[in-house]
C-alpha cells in the first residue's frame, strides 16, 4: 500500500506542476494522484514515487531529475525523448543557481584530473561502444548531408567535411588533439594522404586505434600517442580537435591556446575546431557533469574566440552550427542503444542502462531545442593568407533540400 500523501507534499506538486505545465507533461504522485488540469492530452508523466524525490525536484532539478530517474524513484510514462524536450524547452535561461556556480571557482582539469576524467567515461570497455555506435567508432556529432542517410554514411561525411573544411593535402603534416578510436585520423592519411600524430589519454582508445592502423597499413602515416594535449610538440600545417574542447576547462585555455601558437606554422596553418557549446555562458548540466562528464564545460563563441583563439594568435575564418546533426546522430544513438538494454544491464547495472538512456535523450532534447549548440571553427594564423576566397567548393555534391529541417525532426 502506497505511503499517504500529506497537505505539503499535494502543496509541493501544485507548485512543480504549475512549472511543468506549459511543457503538458502531467505529474502523477505515489498514491496516483495528481495535480495536473491540462491541457489535454499531456506529452507524458513524470511519476514521483516517493517524497524524497519530490523534494529533490523542487530544490535541486538540475541534479535530482537525473539522480531520481537513475535509481528508479522518479518514472517516465511517454516517449522520453519528448517529454524531455519538451521540460528542455522551459529551461533554455539558466538558473539563478546556475548563474552563482558561474561564478565560483572551479577544479581545473589538471593532467591527473583529466586522466581520471576520461577513464571515467571514455574506457568503460571498447566492446561497449562498439555495440551500439557506428561500424568506425566515431563518437561525435556525424554530418547527414542527406536526412535519410545512415548513421554509418552520416559519420564518414562529417569527416570527409572537416577534411575538406581543412583544405587537406598530400604529404601534409596533421596534429589531433583527442583522437578518439582514431578514424577521423586514419581517414586523414588514407582519403588524403596526410601525416597524422595523434593525442589521447583513454588507454582502450589508443590501443583500438593503434591496433586499427596496423591491420589497415597505415602505421606509416598515423602515429598514435597516448598523451595529453599539453605535450605536444613540434610544428604541423593543421590541428584538428572534434569533441576535446569540452573536456579541456575554462581555466585551461591558455594551455591550449599555447598548445596551438607553437604548433601551427605560421605561413601556411590553419586548424578545426569541432564542440559542444552555447548560445549563452551557462555550466554544463549538473547530473551529466556528475554521472556522465566530469569536468566538462560547454564552452560559447565568445569564450573560445577571446580565451583560445586571440591568445593564439588565431584568425577565425569561417563558423558553422550543426546543431540539428547532433541531435539526429543522438536519435541513432538512442535506437542502437535501446536494442541492447538487457545486455548493458546485465553487464553493468539497471542503474547505468538507466543512466545512459538518459544521457542520450536528454543530450537530443538540448539540441533540439537549442540549448546546446555544436559548432565547427576553422582559423589560421594572423598573419596566414586563406587557402580560399569562398568556402563554395566545400559543399559540392552535397544534396540541397529545401525541406531538409523538416526531414530532420
Amino acid at each position: 500500500m502506497a505511503p499517504t500523501v500529506g497537505w505539503l507534499h499535494h502543496r509541493l506538486a501544485g507548485i512543480l506542476q504549475q512549472t511543468l505545465r506549459p511543457a503538458a507533461v502531467r505529474l502523477e504522485l505515489w498514491d496516483g494522484g495528481s495535480p495536473y488540469t491540462g491541457p489535454e492530452p499531456p506529452i507524458g508523466t513524470l511519476v514521483v514515487k516517493d517524497a524524497r524525490t519530490l523534494r529533490g525536484l523542487i530544490a535541486n532539478p538540475h541534479l535530482q531529475f537525473g539522480e531520481c530517474y537513475m535509481f528508479g524513484t522518479l518514472e517516465v510514462r511517454g516517449q522520453l525523448e519528448s517529454v524531455l524536450e519538451a521540460i528542455s524547452r522551459l529551461s533554455l535561461a539558466p538558473s539563478w543557481g546556475e548563474r552563482i556556480s558561474m561564478h565560483l571557482p572551479a577544479p581545473g582539469n589538471t593532467l591527473t584530473r583529466a586522466r581520471r576524467n576520461v577513464h571515467h567515461h571514455y574506457d568503460l570497455g571498447n566492446d561497449f561502444y562498439t555495440s551500439w555506435l557506428d561500424e568506425q567508432l566515431v563518437y561525435t556529432c556525424a554530418y547527414f548531408e542527406d536526412p535519410h542517410q545512415s548513421l554509418e554514411e552520416a559519420q564518414a561525411a562529417k569527416m570527409d567535411l572537416v577534411c575538406r573544411k581543412l583544405r587537406l593535402q598530400p604529404g601534409e603534416t596533421v596534429v589531433e588533439a583527442g583522437c578518439g578510436w582514431g578514424a577521423l585520423a586514419l581517414h586523414m592519411a588514407r582519403a588524403y594522404g596526410a601525416r597524422v600524430k595523434a593525442f589521447n589519454v583513454s588507454h582502450e582508445q589508443i590501443t583500438y586505434a593503434r591496433a586499427r592502423a596496423a591491420r589497415e597499413g597505415l602505421t606509416s602515416q598515423v602515429e598514435f600517442v597516448e598523451d595529453d594535449y599539453r605535450s605536444v610538440r613540434g610544428e604541423y600545417d593543421v590541428f584538428v580537435s572534434v569533441g576535446m574542447l569540452e573536456h579541456v576547462g575554462l581555466t585551461h585555455y591558455g594551455s591550449l591556446a599555447a598548445v596551438m601558437s607553437r604548433a601551427l606554422r605560421r605561413a601556411n596553418g590553419r586548424g578545426l575546431l569541432h564542440f559542444i557549446g552555447r548560445d549563452i555562458r551557462r555550466p554544463l548540466n549538473a547530473w551529466i557533469r556528475r554521472r556522465i562528464f566530469p569536468g566538462g564545460y560547454p564552452p560559447t563563441l565568445a569564450e573560445v574566440a577571446t580565451r583560445v583563439l586571440a591568445p593564439a594568435r588565431m584568425s577565425i575564418l569561417d563558423v558553422e552550427n550543426l546543431r540539428l546533426h547532433y541531435a539526429r546522430t543522438l536519435a541513432h544513438w538512442g535506437r542502437r542503444f535501446a536494442v541492447i538494454e538487457e545486455q548493458v544491464r546485465t553487464r553493468y547495472s539497471e542503474e547505468f542502462r538507466r543512466a545512459w538512456e538518459l544521457y542520450l535523450a536528454g543530450s537530443e532534447a538540448a539540441f533540439a531545442t537549442g540549448s546546446l549548440q555544436l559548432f565547427q571553427v576553422v582559423f589560421a594564423p594572423a598573419e596566414a593568407v586563406p587557402h580560399s576566397w569562398t568556402r563554395a567548393e566545400i559543399y559540392n555534391g552535397a544534396k540541397a533540400d529545401d525541406d531538409w529541417y523538416a526531414a530532420t525532426r
